[in-house]
């Protein structure tokens, strides 16, 4: 079986200027990954050189074996956060349908099919009832699992998420994490999250991709957060500080970046 995701010696140009280089990384199918680092080291720029929108300018990339490509119905994904207008009137059953026929021409024409997985994938998040309202209608956390469900349902086999707790509270962030993690789980999907702050995701996690200063490092929690692996990655002077209610604070010539503790 191959890889979910593998990058080779993998590097970025964009303008000119380099965003990463010499990535080595490898995804198993199934596994659940968190992007983090500061803002503009290139998070987002990765998601989009997995989904062919960015070329690399060295290197290579292959998604479950094969070279990217865009449009692949293997791969969901979930840009930065959208705004929905609170009169938006379309119901959130039909948002996701729209991930079924939203690129195809003409008026898409009704399916049994087609309505059982909608419904299943309205299931599968949680999302049952309140399938028939209106999405502009929904709170945060309720419009993100309708996104996810849109996103999975042409049978994407890994799923990349641009920053989905964003704007969420404490609550609804872990609940959509742990939905998540169950996604992985019985769905087999792998899921690369972009987030900002790896506290509400940390206990639903396989592992972390770092990207800061340039390069891109991944492991395990625990060894990737830490004073003298971040410092070599940043190539600058950064500590990890532990504070007393057990988190950590990475702390540099970037920006801050809370963590939550990993020592357990």
């Amino acid at each position: 079986m191959p890889s979910a995701l593998k990058l080779d010696r993998a590097a970025v140009r964009i303008g000119g200027g380099l965003v990463w280089s010499d990535v080595d990384l490898e995804v198993e199918q199934g596994e659940f990954v968190a992007i983090l680092g500061p803002n503009g080291a290139g998070k987002s720029t990765l998601l989009k050189a997995l989904l062919g929108l960015v070329p690399l300018s060295h290197g290579s990339v292959l998604v479950f074996g094969h070279p990217v490509r865009r449009g692949n119905d293997d791969v969901g994904y979930l840009p930065q956060r959208r705004r929905f207008d609170p009169d938006l009137r379309i119901r959130a059953t039909d948002l996701v349908r729209l991930g079924l026929d939203g690129g195809r021409w003409g008026v898409p024409l009704p399916s049994a099919a087609k309505r059982r997985r909608v419904a299943q994938m309205i299931e599968l998040v949680g999302a049952t009832g309140y399938q028939d309202r209106a999405i502009g209608e929904l709170s945060g956390g309720e419009q993100q699992r309708v996104l996810i469900a849109q996103a999975l349902v042409s049978g994407a086999r890994m799923l990349m998420l641009d920053e989905p707790l964003e704007s969420l509270d404490l609550s609804n962030q872990q609940a959509i994490s742990e939905l998540i993690r169950g996604i992985c789980e019985r769905q087999g999907v792998t899921v690369l999250l972009v987030a900002h702050d790896v506290n509400p995701i940390l206990p639903f996690i396989d592992r972390v991709v770092y990207v800061a200063g340039g390069h891109v490092l991944s492991g395990q929690p625990r060894d990737v957060i830490r004073t003298e692996t971040l410092t070599r990655l940043y190539g600058a002077p950064v500590e990890v500080l532990h504070t007393g209610d057990g988190r950590l604070v990475v702390v540099g010539q970037y920006e801050p970046v809370s963590h939550h503790a990993i020592d357990h």
